[in-house]
């Protein structure tokens, strides 16, 4: 009896301590991870785009950087909840937005302070209000990124992509009526690309807006996130990808 008793102790610990190494395998696979840009934000999308961005852009080019769906919360395009919401449950990061707006705003406020630093011509635009029902109102992102591109600036909007099926992965979805040039090429050769007219031209894009898809709001990208220990080191790695393929893409 007492022999029993001790092979099952045994049994207990070697299940535990295994269980226990496996722990602290995972976690730290998932909290020191490498700044490899595809095993976080996951594979870019493999709708056929062929376009090459030439056009040469000079070293002092305003940059415009908006968060998607800032100005559309409580609308059809109040963007994606994200898979944890959706999927598993969670609790939105703020209930008042979705949680793509949520990190929208965190990776454009990242940007801009980076490439301030890094020497670029760089700043945002957020509206006041959440919810403007005309996107042709001229507080909206489309306004705005509109008149700034109009005038020979570059603009682009960030997003996160929708989860699973819906979701179509990371990448550059270039101007709808301008060439691509040398920052929509070097952001493309990082995040992947859409093609020209991809579902016949969105709103942004026919704006001379740029549209950047970080990857689908999901899986180790949408993790990583949410954890407060990797957070800021996520949301640092995708800010410095960015800001470097702009200065790669400028004279």
């Amino acid at each position: 009896m007492v022999k029993k008793q001790v092979i099952n102790i045994i049994i207990l610990a070697v299940f535990l301590t295994f269980s226990y190494a496996f722990s602290q395998l995972y976690n730290s696979r998932k909290l020191n991870f490498k700044g490899d840009l595809e095993l976080i934000i996951g594979k870019s999308s493999n709708l056929p785009a062929t376009w090459v961005g030439n056009d040469e852009v000079a070293k002092d080019i305003p940059i415009l950087v908006l968060a998607g769906h800032a100005d559309s919360q409580g609308l059809a395009g109040a963007g994606t909840s994200g898979e944890a919401v959706d999927k598993f449950g969670l609790d939105p990061m703020n209930p008042e937005i979705s949680d793509e707006l949520f990190w929208n705003l965190k990776l454009q406020e990242s940007i801009v302070k980076l490439g301030k630093m890094k020497g670029l011509n760089i700043r945002s635009y957020v509206p006041r209000i959440r919810n403007i029902d005309d996107p042709n109102d001229p507080r909206t992102n489309w306004s705005v990124g509109h008149k700034f591109a109009k005038h020979g600036g570059y603009a682009i909007e960030i997003h996160f992509d929708a989860y699973g099926k819906y979701g179509m992965g990371s990448g550059l979805i270039p101007p709808f009526f301008e060439s691509p040039n040398q920052i929509d090429e070097s952001i493309a050769s990082k995040f992947g690309r859409f093609p020209l007219q991809f579902r016949g031209g969105l709103g942004a894009p026919r704006r001379q807006i740029r549209i950047l898809e970080i990857g689908k709001l999901e899986g180790t990208l949408e993790k990583n996130l949410r954890d407060e220990k990797t957070r800021q080191k996520t949301i640092k790695l995708l800010s410095n990808e960015i800001v470097h393929a702009f200065l790669n893409g400028i004279i």
